[in-house]
């Protein structure tokens, strides 16, 4: 038997990282959530690195990409520069970390369209 966890704001997931970067968990927690707008919210509020006062939006935009329907993905964020970094250091770092994030999302997106398991955005 499969269970849903029902998300609303202000739930919390513990994450463990695994992209090699300097940290090993995270706690993040559900800001806003939007089905209709297909936007996504979360602020991280522990865990054992460096990134402080870190929120992010995500967001999701239907698009035919290579001639294939698709889905354009948009994170922004806000991020404390912290002690002994630079503003240039944070954002590179930041960078890279959504882009692993994208990359294991994409991933997740593609495995679940080989096994016909996902609907286009605009019937969600």
């Amino acid at each position: 038997m499969h269970c849903k966890r029902k998300l609303e704001i202000g739930s919390l997931r513990e994450v463990d990282v695994k992209s090699g970067l300097p940290a090993t968990t995270s706690t993040e927690r559900l800001e806003l959530l939007g089905d209709d707008e297909h936007i996504l919210s979360i602020r991280i509020i522990g865990g054992d690195h460096r990134l402080r006062n870190y929120s992010s939006i995500l967001s999701l935009h239907p698009e035919i990409i290579d001639g294939r329907p698709g889905t354009l993905v948009i994170e922004s964020f806000v991020v404390d520069v912290p002690e002994g970094n630079t503003k240039d250091e944070t954002y590179y770092f930041v960078e890279a970390l959504i882009k692993c994030n994208l990359k294991s999302l994409a991933d997740v997106s593609e495995g679940l369209a080989l096994q016909d398991r996902t609907e286009p955005i605009d019937q969600i």
